[in-house]
C-alpha cells in the first residue's frame, strides 16, 4: 500500500490541450530545422563570385541545398502576398499551406510511399508543382506567374551572392563529430 499523503493530486491533461501542446512542440521542432535567418542574411557573407559563372553555379547549388527550407518559406511568402487580392486563390493557398505544413515543414518522420523513402527535394518539387497547378485553376494566372518569377529571381540572386565558405553542411558536421569522438 502506497501512501499519497502530502501529494497534490493532478489530473491528466485533457485530450484537446494535449493535442494543442503536441502541435506547438511540432511547430517549434519543425521550424527549428530551417537555418537561422541571421545566418542567411549575414551582410558580411555577401560578395560577388570571384571566378565567374562556375563559382556562381556552385554557390547556387550549395546555398539551395543549405537554405532549402528558408528559400521555400520565402517563395511561399511571395506567392501569398501576390494572392491577397484574389480571395478564391487565397483560400486554395491556405488549404495548400496545410498540406505544406503536414508534408514538409512539420513532419516528424520522412515520407514513405509504397515502402520507399521519399527524398525531401522530391517532396518540395511535387508540392511546388501541385501548389502552382491548383492555384492556376483559380484564374489568378498573371499574379501566380509573376510571383513565382519574382521568387525564383530573389532566391537565385541571394544564392549567387551569398558566400558558402562559412556554411557547415551535415556531412561535414558528422565528420567533425566522428573525428572528435
Amino acid at each position: 500500500m502506497t501512501t499519497t499523503y502530502g501529494t497534490i493530486p493532478t489530473s491528466p491533461t485533457p485530450p484537446k490541450l494535449e493535442y494543442i501542446t503536441r502541435g506547438k512542440q511540432r511547430i517549434k521542432a519543425g521550424l527549428g530545422t530551417r537555418r537561422p535567418w541571421k545566418t542567411m542574411f549575414d551582410i558580411r557573407s555577401l560578395g560577388t563570385p570571384a571566378h565567374g559563372a562556375p563559382e556562381g553555379i556552385s554557390r547556387i547549388r550549395d546555398n539551395i541545398s543549405y537554405f532549402r527550407m528558408n528559400y521555400t518559406m520565402v517563395m511561399l511568402l511571395i506567392l501569398f502576398l501576390s494572392l491577397l487580392w484574389h480571395p478564391y486563390s487565397l483560400i486554395v493557398f491556405v488549404l495548400l499551406m496545410a498540406a505544406w505544413l503536414f508534408l514538409y515543414f512539420l513532419r516528424d518522420q520522412p515520407v514513405i510511399i509504397w515502402g520507399r523513402l521519399v527524398d525531401d527535394r522530391l517532396v518540395v518539387v511535387v508540392m511546388a508543382f501541385v501548389t502552382v497547378a491548383l492555384l492556376l485553376l483559380t484564374h489568378a494566372t498573371v499574379n501566380i506567374v509573376a510571383a513565382v518569377s519574382v521568387a525564383v529571381v530573389v532566391v537565385v540572386v541571394h544564392a549567387v551572392f551569398r558566400r558558402t565558405e562559412d556554411l557547415f553542411f551535415e556531412e561535414e558536421e558528422q565528420v567533425i563529430v566522428s573525428v572528435a569522438s
